[in-house]
């Protein structure tokens, strides 16, 4: 994949497409800018989880795991479905899974390279 190239002759359509994408990338960014969110995200990508699964896995309260999912919801990145009294969430398509992918590659799969003069 290439990145797009802006040039001064692009047409006044082009760049106001590419301004709506950068505002969508950019509500999308924001939304999993939280390391709450972010973590419930990384749960999700396994599948299927409950409310109350989500809370014992982050160590959270229930209160903070409904308002992290609600904003989630909100921006399009997870779904609910409820069976009785407990809610299940869902990833709501296969942009977070390919976000989080390229983020554990920069972030967490890299071995830790020590500071420029320091010996391992």
């Amino acid at each position: 994949m290439t990145l797009p190239v802006i040039r001064e002759d692009m047409s006044e359509d082009d760049m106001d497409k590419m301004m709506a994408s950068a505002c969508d990338a950019s509500a999308l960014l924001k939304a999993i800018s939280h390391e709450g969110r972010l973590m419930i995200l990384c749960h999700l990508v396994t599948g299927e989880k409950s409310v109350t699964e989500l809370e014992e896995l982050l160590h959270a309260r229930q209160a903070a795991v409904s308002q992290q999912l609600a904003r989630l919801r909100l921006e399009g990145l997870v779904t609910p479905r409820r069976d009785g009294k407990a809610i299940y969430y869902s990833l709501a398509d296969d942009r977070p899974r390919r976000i989080l992918e390229v983020i554990y590659e920069m972030f967490c799969s890299v071995p830790k390279q020590a500071p420029a003069g320091e010996i391992d």
